[in-house]
């Protein structure tokens, strides 16, 4: 059996299985396949094409990335950890746009917003009449509910998308163009970074997939029945897979759309004729995943733009030669790469996660990283601002003495196995866990790296429910999972902005007092682009360069 096909059986099999039985603890039926196709085809990634004969020569703009092509949807398990919003941010855009400085750009194509007065923090989406998909179908709130049903019930969704949690619930009648969110007591200022790329998936062509009407897809979603969810959740988990591209439910709100996917899983983005706004410049885009051959496509003048991950990797570039048609852009980041820790098994406790923090040496961390990738990053034990924020300065008393390695704290875990995951292969991230491993080894903790085996964050061990009324727990492969994170997003605890300096040391302080995450270090990023490609803006966070993609040009100098 070639590698597609074996690919394609485990989706089938496990589809079957897997969020029925998330109590089990089997809930990653995205999980399982992409990392027996991406682990086993290694660099060439030929297991995880879909459709097509593949891309032959031509004139096609070529962008290439240093990620896997796995999904479009970014809110799910699979989706949050590999960085699909690099791509899905010009599909399903959100309600606001990451600019290149941090900025918050609203998304006036999609829809007009508004805080509501009242006790509770509200507030309003309105959807233009003129937003609709790809499809002609038009945009309702039926995906912001969609949006927020998913996010908040993690387990049976597989999803992850943390700051759903500030929402105490969403209104919406089936089909209407107005959402009004309602936040939970204390939440509502981080509202700008609700609803963002690659999370208001398609609710009319999901409920077409199963046979229903908006009408009764609404009144699932609201109804919250676990049995009622169920096939509702297992579709909006495995039904945006790459390698299993489905055109008639992957319909794009966005600029651009899926026209098919290649047997080198390649990626085709084609025009979407029926987006409200300004037309992208480009026809066409072809996606190459991390892992393709980028001197072939560069030779065969069939690459544009590169996300890389080394300066090292630019073999390909003479830099040398004046003809060179490519600049290269080494930067560090504005993002932070953390440990992601489980909730159960070996950091079941807050007690134990703060003594493998004990243990971890930033320093060697960022050297680590700085050393393969030849980009200078900083290590950094801020945990609710991005590293280069102002209000970073003001948190110092909390987080400068985390920086201090503490061996005597740490062997509360002496003789214990902590797992760490990522997706591999990666000789950054590798040298990251092995520089962990060599910090905690005096502690007698022993840090494996399982990144054959796990590298989403649904496969940590993870404890669910309600103390009172009886917890679920369920085990994983990897007790850690090493990730970039973007705090705007990721901590739900924290109710206002970072502008706030007393709420911001408050959240700090809280996030060490739970410790969820570990950070370590600024996230490199080497970007490659053609002299004659226009409009290219450096952006590293979680959108990347392509945060403006459907501006991009070719000037023909």
């Amino acid at each position: 059996m070639n590698k597609k096909v074996l690919a394609q059986e485990m989706l089938r099999h496990n589809d079957m299985t897997t969020t029925r039985n998330y109590r089990r603890g089997k809930r990653n039926a995205v999980a399982t396949a992409v990392l027996s196709c991406v682990l086993s085809a290694s660099v060439a990634l030929t297991a995880c094409g879909s459709t097509g004969d593949g891309v032959t020569a031509g004139d096609h703009f070529g962008y290439a990335l240093d990620e896997y092509l796995l999904t479009t949807n970014s809110a799910s398990a699979a989706g949050a950890s590999s960085d699909a919003q690099v791509v899905t941010g010009r599909l399903y855009p959100g309600v606001y746009v990451n600019g290149p400085k941090g900025q918050r750009i609203p998304n006036t194509d999609l829809v007009e917003v508004r805080a509501l007065p009242g006790a509770k923090a509200k507030v309003e989406y309105r959807i233009t009449d003129k937003a609709v998909y790809s499809d002609g179908q038009p945009i309702t709130c039926d995906s912001f509910l969609l949006a927020y049903v998913a996010g908040t019930k993690r387990p049976q969704f597989n999803s992850y998308n943390p700051l759903m949690e500030q929402i105490e619930q969403v209104e919406c009648q089936p089909g209407s163009k107005i959402a009004t969110v309602v936040f939970r007591e204390g939440f509502g200022e981080r509202w700008r970074y609700l609803f963002g790329g690659g999370t208001l998936m398609p609710a009319h062509a999901m409920a077409n997939k199963l046979g229903m009407s908006l009408d009764q897809l609404n009144i699932a979603l609201h109804n919250g029945e676990q049995e009622e969810l169920q096939p509702i959740a297992d579709l909006w988990n495995t039904g945006f897979e790459l390698a299993n591209f489905d055109p008639a439910l992957q319909v794009s709100s966005g600029p651009y759309l899926v026209e098919s996917v290649g047997d080198s899983g390649e990626v085709t983005l084609r025009r979407n004729d029926k987006y409200y706004g300004e037309a992208p410049a480009l026809d066409k885009i072809i996606i190459w995943p991390k892992g393709s051959d980028l001197a072939a496509l560069a030779a065969d003048k069939r690459l544009h733009v590169a996300e890389v991950p080394s300066v090292n990797s630019t073999t390909w570039v003479n830099r040398d030669d004046s003809k060179n048609p490519y600049i290269i852009t080494p930067t560090a980041g504005v993002l932070t790469e953390h440990l992601i820790l489980g909730s159960a098994g070996v950091f079941v406790t807050q007690e134990r996660r703060s003594a493998f923090a004990a243990c971890v040496d930033q320093a060697a961390v960022a050297k680590a990283s700085s050393n393969v990738s030849g980009v200078q990053v900083k290590p950094t034990t801020v945990r609710t601002a991005r590293f280069n924020d102002p209000v970073v300065q003001h948190l110092s008393y909390i987080t400068e003495p985390r920086m201090a390695v503490d061996i005597p704290a740490a062997e509360m875990l002496r003789g214990e196995t902590v797992r760490i995951g990522y997706f591999a292969p990666d000789e950054r991230k590798a040298a990251m866990v092995a520089a962990i491993a060599q910090s905690c080894q005096p502690a007698g903790i022993n840090v494996v790296d399982v990144s054959a085996e796990a590298a989403i964050v649904s496969m940590l061990p993870q404890t669910y429910g309600d103390p009172i009324k009886g917890e679920t727990v369920v085990e994983g492969a990897a007790d850690a999972v090493l990730q970039t994170i973007d705090p705007q997003y990721f901590f739900p605890e924290a109710a206002t902005m970072t502008s706030n300096i007393d709420a911001a040391r408050g959240a700090e302080q809280y996030s060490w007092d739970v410790v969820k995450t570990i950070p370590l270090a600024q996230q490199p990023a080497v970007y490659v682009y053609g002299k004659n490609v226009a409009n290219i803006v450096d952006n590293t966070d979680l959108y990347g360069i392509s945060w403006n993609m459907d501006r991009w040009q070719e000037t023909g100098n």
